[in-house]
């Protein structure tokens, strides 16, 4: 709880940092995003009290529920008139400050959704193929399908990662997963390098300097940030990099602001409230009370660990760029407020009671 309202806490403050120059030279106001921002985060502080207190074993079959609504909604966000194109991608679906995106509900339907199959179906059966593929393979090739046709390749390979994350956990042997794995990664390669626009970002992370004025503007920019933040940074509010020079400094690059601002002190102490956040995650998962509440554990630890990885890695020029938020603290409503319902979830099944210990002295207890 502590560190979710850390980076929560933080992202608001580097969101009015970020995004004040660009809000006030469009909207006239240096506070919009922020406002909005502080309106999703009380949501979602709502939405993370509530299912913090909501006994994670009643969301067993929500995912039942939850898939088809996604799916409808996926759908939806394509149709001409329905769906809000911005940025030449239909994400949204809604009206003005109702607006949100599908595919952030898509995450937590997945993993609940999978978390419950998989807590039925116990590991030996899984080591047969027909388990492991079925519902699987068509259910998360249903919604990488259809964020695909958005297009969003970073939620796309989000998602896979979360599915083969709990595969593995659940217990499904190598000899299925790497086949599976190596196949979904010549997918995303073959994705990637289909479109011209998602071939120049590949490109311009193997060599940003080759065109640095348009396909390796970005991270050229992302990285002078960081650069330019030194140990302990330039100040909040004193970035240089945020006056036009970073696009979506408030949302996808606001890591690179934060380390301008803050310097590796900064980016150092987000780095360790996430590895904090997925070390709890673990121990949750490992001491949770059933097969499901352990799965629902993985599955959200893997979600936010593998997100921030994606985001950080794009920031850095270690990953291309792909238009992933950093969770939590990035702009973003629906990734907000869906991020804290995750974490409300993950707090639930901490304070639940732990499952007891295999150890020889509880063993003894046992037969005693």
């Amino acid at each position: 709880m502590v560190a979710t309202g850390a980076l929560v806490l933080l992202g608001l403050i580097m969101i009015l940092s970020a995004s004040s120059v660009s809000s006030f030279a469009t909207y006239g106001s240096s506070f919009l995003f922020f406002n909005k921002q502080l309106l999703w985060a009380g949501i979602g502080l709502a939405g993370f009290v509530f299912f913090s207190r909501f006994d994670y074993r009643r969301l067993k079959g929500w995912g039942y529920l939850l898939l088809p609504a996604v799916g409808v909604l996926l759908v939806a966000v394509l149709i001409p008139g329905v769906g809000i194109v911005a940025g030449g991608s239909a994400r949204w679906i809604g009206a003005g400050p109702l607006a949100f995106q599908p595919s952030e509900l898509a995450k937590i339907a997945l993993v609940l959704f999978l978390a419950d199959v998989f807590s039925r179906k116990q590991e030996p059966s899984l080591r047969q193929l027909s388990h492991t593929l079925l519902p699987f393979v068509p259910v998360v090739g249903g919604l990488v399908l259809l964020i695909m046709m958005q297009p969003d390749m970073g939620t796309t390979m989000l998602l896979g990662a979360i599915g083969l994350g709990m595969l593995f956990v659940a217990g499904a042997p190598p000899a299925y997963l790497v086949p599976m794995t190596m196949v979904g990664a010549g997918a995303a390669a073959a994705a990637a390098l289909s479109a011209e626009y998602r071939r120049e970002r590949v490109l311009a992370f193997m060599d940003p300097w080759a065109d640095p004025l348009n396909t390796g503007y970005h991270t050229i920019q992302s990285l002078i940030a960081l650069g330019s933040g030194g140990w302990l940074g330039v100040g909040l509010g004193a970035s240089r990099q945020k006056w036009s020079y970073i696009p979506n400094a408030h949302t996808d690059f606001i890591f690179a602001i934060l380390g301008e601002e803050t310097g590796l002190l900064g980016t150092v102490t987000v780095l360790g409230l996430f590895a904090f956040i997925m070390y709890l995650g673990v121990r949750v998962a490992r001491h949770a009370r059933d097969r499901f509440g352990m799965l629902v554990a993985s599955g959200i630890t893997i979600w936010i660990g593998v997100q921030a990885l994606v985001n950080i890695g794009a920031v850095t020029a270690t990953m291309p760029v792909t238009g992933v938020p950093l969770p939590l603290v990035s702009f973003g409503g629906s990734s907000l407020v869906v991020s804290l319902i995750a974490m409300g979830i993950l707090t639930n099944i901490a304070r639940q009671p732990r499952r007891p210990g295999r150890t020889r002295r509880g063993a003894l207890q046992a037969e005693s």
